[in-house]
C-alpha cells in the first residue's frame, strides 16, 4: 500500500509543478530547473521583450487587423454601398459643425447674455484655417465657433459673405494637420442629371450625417437669402434637413460639386427636394472673399429707383436714379432721373442686357454676374419711348 501511495505521489508531481509551483521553485533552485521550467521561462522572457517593444509596433500590428477586418467587410457590401463608405471615410472630416450666439438684452434690467441662436454645417476649405458655409447661417451672431471631426472646438471669425450668394467665410486658429479640406474638381469637370449626389452635415444638431441620392436637376432659379435669385442651383433628392445648410454636397468620387442651402418643403423637413449653391459659384466667390473679404461687385456705376416704384408707375424695367461721374455708364451717355422747377422726370429706364431681358433688380443683377470686369455689354435703355442700345464697359464697383 505504501509502494502505491508514492507511485500516485510521484504521478502527480509533474502537473503540481505546472500549475501552481513553478515559480517558487525556479527562485528557490535555480541551478535545478526542470525542462518544463525552462520552456516557461524562456516564454515570460519572451513576453517582457514583446512588452518592450516599441508602441509603433503594436500600433502597426492594430493596423493590419483593422485592414484585415476592412477587407472581410468589404465582401459583405455591394459596389455603392463601399463607395459610400469610402466617401465617407475621406469628406467626413472635411465637414465641420457650425454654432452660433447672439447677444440678448433683458429689456428691463438691460443685462446682456450671449445665447446659442442656432447651428448649421460647412466644409473646410484649406489648411490655413477657412472654412465654408452658409451666410445664413451665420448673420447676426455675436460669437461663432466651428467643431471638427476629432471633436475640438474652436472659436472662428468672420472673414466675409456674399448675401447675395449665400456664401460666408470663416477662419479657425487650428493645426494643419487637424484640417482635410473637401477635394475640389477642376474647370473640365460637368455634371450630369442623374449621377449620385452625397450630402454630409449636422441635421437637428446631429453631427456628420451622410445622406445620398441623385442629381435630379441642374439649372434651377431659386430665391436666395440675400433677396436675388441664385442661379444655376443644383437639385437633389438626397435628404437635406434644417441643420444640413452649409454643408457639402458630393459627387462619387468624393470630390465638392456644391454646397447645401434650402430645401423645398411645406413641413419644414427634407421632401426630398434639396437645393444647393453649385461649385462654379463656389470657386469664383470664395477666393474673393478670402482676398479682400468681399465679392467682387461689378457693375455699370448707377444707382437705381426701387422696383416698387417702377411697378406702382406701370415700368417694366429698371429705372436709372443717378449716373456717377467718371464712370463707364456717364461715359456711355446714360441718363439718371432729373427734377426741376416742373416736377421729376425719368430719364433712362435699363430693359435689356446684350440678348437678356432685364424687367427688375433681380434681372440685371444676375445678367450682370456672369461677365468680367473689362467686358462690353449692350445695354438696352428705354428713353423717351424709344429702346436704343449703348456699349458699356463694366468695372469693379468702389466700395
Amino acid at each position: 500500500m505504501k509502494h502505491l501511495t508514492y507511485l500516485i505521489v510521484l504521478a502527480c508531481m509533474p502537473f503540481i509543478s505546472c500549475a501552481g509551483c513553478q515559480k517558487d521553485q525556479v527562485a528557490a533552485a535555480p541551478s535545478e530547473i526542470a525542462p518544463a521550467q525552462v520552456d516557461a521561462v524562456d516564454m515570460a522572457k519572451d513576453k517582457a521583450e514583446v512588452d518592450d517593444a516599441p508602441i509603433a509596433q503594436d500600433n502597426a500590428i492594430k493596423l493590419h487587423a483593422k485592414d484585415d477586418r476592412t477587407k472581410k467587410e468589404r465582401r459583405f457590401r455591394i459596389e455603392d454601398e463601399q463607395n459610400t463608405v469610402d466617401i465617407f471615410d475621406n469628406a467626413g472630416p472635411g465637414t465641420v459643425f457650425v454654432t452660433q450666439n447672439q447677444i440678448v438684452r433683458d429689456r428691463y434690467t438691460m443685462r446682456a447674455t450671449e445665447v446659442p441662436a442656432g447651428s448649421g454645417s460647412g466644409f473646410i476649405w484649406d489648411t490655413d484655417g477657412h472654412i465654408v458655409t452658409n451666410y445664413h447661417v451665420i448673420d447676426g451672431s455675436s460669437h461663432l465657433t466651428v467643431t471638427l471631426y476629432n471633436q475640438k472646438t474652436y472659436p472662428a471669425k468672420l472673414v466675409g459673405g456674399e448675401p447675395k450668394k449665400d456664401i460666408a467665410v470663416l477662419k479657425i486658429d487650428a493645426p494643419a494637420d487637424e484640417l482635410t479640406p473637401i477635394p475640389r474638381p477642376d474647370d473640365t469637370y460637368e455634371l450630369a442629371v442623374g449621377q449620385k449626389a452625397i450630402a454630409i452635415g449636422n441635421p437637428f444638431g446631429l453631427d456628420h450625417t451622410i445622406t445620398t441620392g441623385i442629381i435630379s436637376a441642374m439649372g434651377r432659379d431659386q430665391l436666395g437669402y440675400g433677396g436675388v435669385t441664385i442661379r444655376d442651383m443644383i437639385q437633389t433628392d438626397a435628404s437635406i434637413n434644417p441643420g444640413n445648410s452649409g454643408g457639402p454636397l458630393l459627387d462619387s468620387s468624393g470630390q465638392l460639386i456644391g454646397m447645401n442651402t434650402m430645401i423645398f418643403s411645406k413641413s419644414g423637413a427634407s421632401a426630398g427636394i434639396g437645393f444647393a449653391v453649385p461649385f462654379s459659384t463656389i470657386k469664383r466667390v470664395v477666393p474673393q472673399i478670402i482676398r479682400t473679404g468681399k465679392a467682387q461687385q461689378i457693375g455699370l456705376g448707377i444707382s437705381i429707383l426701387p422696383d416698387a416704384i417702377a411697378r406702382r408707375n406701370g415700368i417694366q424695367g429698371v429705372i436709372v436714379r443717378q449716373v456717377a461721374n467718371n464712370s463707364p455708364a456717364a461715359r456711355a451717355g446714360l441718363r439718371g432721373v432729373e427734377q426741376n422747377y416742373r416736377g421729376t422726370y425719368i430719364g433712362d429706364v435699363i430693359v435689356g442686357i446684350d440678348d437678356k431681358k432685364v424687367t427688375n433688380y433681380d434681372t440685371l443683377y444676375n445678367a450682370l454676374d456672369t461677365h468680367q470686369p473689362g467686358d462690353t455689354i449692350q445695354v438696352k435703355i428705354r428713353r423717351e419711348g424709344k429702346i436704343i442700345s449703348l456699349p458699356v464697359e463694366l468695372y469693379v464697383l468702389p466700395d
